[in-house]
């Protein structure tokens, strides 16, 4: 689609959850941010992305634009699962991360990938990009 031709080609990081390994589009500016997963009609099995925010808070994605059914996992700076929420296309509903603890980043994924694969809360998501 006309969005997917206007953000260039993202850099994409190897991650690893328990025995599971992910290869995540890295949406590391605003812009890429705010594009996420639009427009997109497909994701590989273990394809996914991955928002890395500049600060840690309480973080909240939404489905704007998104074709694709998606579960999300908050992350804190250490990699640590805090919540997963599952999100449906198509809608502006708010999907946040436990406001107790601090988020860094959020991975997405196609829905039901976590569940799947028995990946909970409390479990570390590995080889996340450094900190800056």
């Amino acid at each position: 689609m006309a969005a997917q031709a206007q953000n260039p080609q993202l850099k994409t990081v190897q991650l690893s959850a328990g025995k599971h390994l992910i290869v995540a589009e890295l949406a590391a500016t605003e812009e890429q941010r705010e594009l996420g997963l639009m427009y997109r009609d497909s994701l590989p099995v273990n394809g996914g992305m991955l928002f890395v925010f500049g600060a840690q808070g309480a973080l909240c994605m939404w489905m704007r634009n998104t074709e694709l059914p998606l579960s999300v996992a908050f992350l804190d700076a250490a990699g640590k699962i805090i919540n997963i929420e599952d999100m449906q296309p198509h809608t502006l509903d708010s999907h946040c991360s436990t406001r107790s603890v601090p988020a860094r980043y959020a991975l997405e994924m196609n829905l039901g990938w976590f569940r799947l694969r028995n990946i909970k809360p409390g479990m570390l998501i590995g080889n996340l990009p450094a900190q800056k």
